[in-house]
């Protein structure tokens, strides 16, 4: 009965609203992100975005909107990158891992706020955090304008990845931890086996004074560990399959993709 009622669903949108192929083309043609996918891949990818773009609200602050065009392929473009994490997944899966996610607001730049963190022998310090992008457990994803547009590349960053990905994990929580709800064919002791070791590697490197084969904000906390390393695997495969290849079978599993085939040539590892 439920999978009647989502069909006839799907069929009423797309009766109302017509998939613009011409705007979901140059939406690819902007993103090298969106255009190394297949075309069985892209085609998802597209009716997926599509679908988000009409019923989450995707807004421009308005500042930036009295200055910048949020036109059709632009919009598409926004929607593809945050349904990209769920493009391996079923319809129903799809949908329940962004039932949290209401709102994308995009700000004319980077935004402060003020933290409080209590250091291991227990003292609070408060600073104030220079931010590209922030979420929580119902509110809106927000993230800076300059920061989107450095974003669909394949450079092992993207801000809505990241912010996204912490909507994943605030799945089966309140707060991020690390510890997204997983499929059943995921054991929790391999997922938490894996991320800690990465978690190990990047708290010794920074300790010896070393580069970090990953962006070192992995190592400020376990949800930033697993935003951080969503956006490698999407955007950077072969960095975070040469440094982490375990963690890398893993993020495969578990987005039920395979990012490394779709790097462009010339981009793709080394021997």
């Amino acid at each position: 009965m439920l999978g009647r009622l989502r069909h006839w669903r799907e069929q009423r949108f797309a009766a109302r609203h017509p998939f613009p192929d011409a705007d979901w083309a140059e939406a690819r043609a902007r993103l090298p992100l969106l255009a190394a996918l297949a075309d069985d891949e892209a085609a998802l990818l597209g009716r997926r975005a599509w679908h988000f773009a009409h019923h989450k609200r995707l807004s421009l602050h308005p500042e930036l909107a009295a200055t910048t065009p949020f036109d059709p392929p632009a919009r598409l473009a926004l929607a593809a990158q945050a349904c990209l994490l769920t493009l391996g997944w079923s319809q129903a899966e799809h949908l329940e891992a962004f039932a949290n996610v209401h709102e994308i607001l995009v700000l004319p730049e980077a935004f402060q706020r003020r933290v409080e963190e209590m250091d291991e022998v227990g003292v609070m310090h408060e600073y104030d955090d220079e931010r590209a992008g922030e979420t929580s457990y119902q509110g809106p994803v927000v993230v800076a304008f300059p920061d989107l547009m450095e974003s669909g590349d394949f450079t092992g960053f993207n801000v809505l990845i990241h912010e996204l990905a912490h909507k994943l994990d605030l799945g089966n929580s309140q707060d991020v931890d690390g510890f997204p709800p997983l499929p059943r064919d995921i054991d929790p002791k391999a997922w938490h086996r894996e991320f800690s070791a990465v978690w190990d590697d990047l708290q010794a490197r920074l300790a010896r004074g070393e580069e970090t084969p990953i962006d070192d904000y992995a190592a400020s906390h376990p949800g930033e560990c697993f935003a951080v390393c969503c956006e490698y695997f999407f955007t950077a495969p072969d960095t975070l399959s040469q440094a982490y290849p375990g963690l890398y079978a893993l993020l495969r599993d578990y987005f039920r993709q395979d990012p490394l085939a779709r790097l462009p040539r010339g981009e793709s590892p080394g021997p």
